[in-house]
């Protein structure tokens, strides 16, 4: 009978051995919003499998703290034992992903540390934002055990922990002999398979994670130079729309893009369902300015006003402290993109009325004279007379000039009926007016 349960011991023992399994993930280069996540992921499966452990391979110089804190709290959440990999060095933003593992693990001559908050150009910003990473490193080491003073001295130089330096001018970049010393670090390790042996885990499942092509996908669209585009192709879609009639082509375009740049940033936690509302709100009011209210006022400026600000709030995160170095970027980065959507747009007003799309708006052929119209091949003789607008030109319509019905188009202006306009120039068919 003893003997039996001892054989039912070994079985289970050996049992639970073959039954591990660990993640691995690999966060290195820039921290960026994207890497986000794709560790939420990972360690969203890991404890839907029930894994033994998630083990990060940590290799960079650091990035947007608003990144590293929402990686920082997915693993402080994290229900499965999570271990930090540093391969090479966990710099900055990487020191904190780092110190949120339970365990940390460093191979030969890495380095661990130096996170004091700078702007793009290297410069220290103020005390504000030195104050927040120091509460969010001495946390996260309080959390794990770790030493909180060190913790702080990684972001402020004017800490200064007695045991390991006397110099209160150099921020703390710790090696791994001394993170192993100072309880910083739990081992070192020169390979995976070593790393997998202090743990216990020689005989477990390796489960290797790689980014998918979904998260892939908004990381791409994230980059300021495709999102400045879909900014830009969104707003020239609907700018398009609203001069043509009906629906087409632009306007679904236009329309992508703008919930691909909005749809990643509610993934990547830049833009929420408030910025969205304020955006359509703003479209909306735009569009009863034009169709519905005529001239241009309050509705119009709100209008515009409130799609700014959607688009602006986008591109920046729910930060706990106003990040101006992110906000900088936001500017400059809208910034561009309006002004390319209006170069753009003056492109159109010259070159649209020569396609397809705003010829339906044009007259092109003869019409008989008994319909009260006239239309011929030749109006430069209309150039400098003046007349009246029988409808609204948006940019076209109709104008009575020395008594004769003409279609006519504006450059790009709206022109309420009842207005004195006056022919500046002939193009073929098209004549082209303005306000007198």
């Amino acid at each position: 009978m003893v003997k039996a349960f001892f054989i039912f011991l070994i079985f289970f023992a050996f049992n639970n051995i073959l039954a591990q399994r660990i993640y691995y993930a690999s966060i290195e280069g820039d921290i960026d919003l994207g890497i986000a996540p794709y560790v939420k992921r990972v360690i969203s499966e890991a404890e839907k499998n029930s894994a033994n452990a998630v083990i990060f391979r940590i290799n960079t110089f650091g990035g947007r703290v608003d990144a590293a804190t929402q990686i920082k709290d997915a693993i402080l959440n994290s229900k499965v034992k999570t271990i930090a990999f540093i391969d090479k060095r966990a710099i900055s933003a990487g020191a904190l992903i780092a110190l949120s593992c339970q365990k940390i693990v460093m191979v030969p001559g890495a380095s661990f540390g130096a996170s004091t908050v700078v702007d793009a150009t290297g410069q220290k910003l103020s005390e504000k934002y030195q104050s927040y990473m120091r509460s969010e490193m001495r946390a996260t080491a309080e959390k794990n055990g770790r030493r909180t003073d060190i913790a702080q001295g990684m972001v402020d130089e004017r800490i200064i922990v007695t045991d390991l330096q006397d110099d209160s001018t150099k921020l703390i970049t710790l090696t791994s002999e001394e993170a192993l010393k100072y309880k910083m670090a739990d081992a070192i390790v020169n390979s995976f398979e070593e790393l997998k042996k202090v743990f216990s885990y020689q005989n477990a499942e390796v489960i290797f994670t790689k980014t998918n092509w979904a998260e892939d996908f908004v990381r791409f669209l994230s980059n300021p130079i495709v999102s400045s585009i879909l900014i830009m192709l969104g707003l020239i879609g609907l700018y398009t729309e609203i001069k043509t009639p009906g629906w087409g082509l632009p306007g679904t375009v236009g329309l992508i893009c703008l919930a691909l740049f909005f749809g990643s940033g509610y993934i990547l936690e830049l833009a929420s369902v408030i910025e969205i509302i304020i955006f359509v709100l703003g479209v909306i009011l735009l569009l009863i300015e034009i169709f519905v209210i005529p001239g241009f006022g309050i509705f119009g400026i709100a209008g515009i006003i409130l799609i700014i600000a959607g688009l602006f709030l986008g591109l920046i995160s729910d930060f706990p402290i106003m990040d101006w170095n992110l906000v900088s970027m936001a500017i400059i980065q809208l910034g561009l993109s309006l002004l390319g959507t209006v170069v753009i747009a003056m492109f159109l007003i010259k070159f649209l009325p020569k396609t397809n799309v705003l010829n339906k708006l044009i007259l092109q052929e003869k019409v008989k004279a008994k319909s009260g119209y006239t239309a011929e091949e030749k109006f430069s003789s209309l150039i400098g007379k003046q007349g009246i607008a029988i409808t609204d030109l948006r940019p076209s319509g109709t104008a009575l000039i020395e008594g004769n019905r003409i279609d006519v188009i504006t450059e790009g202006e709206f022109i309420e009926r009842n207005t004195e306009i006056i022919v500046k120039f002939t193009e073929g068919s098209k004549i082209v007016v303005a306000k007198k």
